[in-house]
């Protein structure tokens, strides 16, 4: 009896991809966050057709080129930035961008000594939720442990833990049976404009 060769597992781009194709429409304002190597910027431009606009940042130029590389094979167009995710409001404005798609870690097949921090991560998504509009979304694939350790993980998780149901939905995915440190993904859709305590004093 022959053994048939297993499918491929189920892995965290493949629950964002999945996300992004029943979140992202035609016309959309999407951004990816963290470049990479492009796979995120060529499925939102797909999804977003000629109508829409992406705009997609890492802070290596080796992501970027990897990134544009991949664009043009498709035959899409996004805008490309040497940035920081947490320079994304200089960008857009708030209440304008219907997806952000974030991976947090290191560059696939690139420096592992290279990788996002807690600070600029916070940031980024704090900026992010101000960017969405009402019905937006946000995708986090979050990758931890060797060089870049837990600090990044326990801090998103922590902010994410924070944010008022009233105006967000938060939703974890994870591989418990998985060993080691598997990555996991988040998805938040931000449901009402929040109210500041000043408003709601009034």
């Amino acid at each position: 009896m022959t053994k048939q060769k297993g499918k491929r597992q189920l892995g965290v781009l493949d629950l964002s991809h999945d996300f992004l194709r029943r979140h992202v429409q035609s016309g959309d304002l999407c951004i990816d966050a963290t470049a990479g190597r492009g796979f995120d910027t060529v499925l939102l431009c797909e999804l977003v057709g000629e109508s829409g606009n992406v705009l997609a940042f890492d802070i290596q130029q080796e992501a970027l080129d990897s990134t544009a590389e991949r664009l043009a094979q498709a035959g899409y167009r996004a805008e490309l930035h040497l940035d920081s995710h947490a320079n994304l409001e200089q960008y857009a404005e708030a209440g304008t961008v219907s997806c952000i798609v974030f991976n947090f870690g290191w560059l696939p097949k690139g420096n592992h000594e290279i990788f996002t921090l807690a600070e600029s991560s916070i940031a980024a998504l704090d900026a992010g939720l101000r960017l969405l509009k009402v019905g937006g979304a946000l995708s986090l694939c979050v990758y931890y442990g060797g060089a870049n350790g837990f600090t990044e993980r326990d801090a998103l998780l922590a902010f994410l833990r924070s944010l008022d149901s009233r105006y967000y939905t938060v939703l974890q995915c994870q591989f418990p049976n998985r060993t080691g440190c598997p990555p996991f993904a988040v998805f938040v859709t931000k449901d009402a404009e929040p109210i500041s305590e000043k408003e709601s004093a009034r």
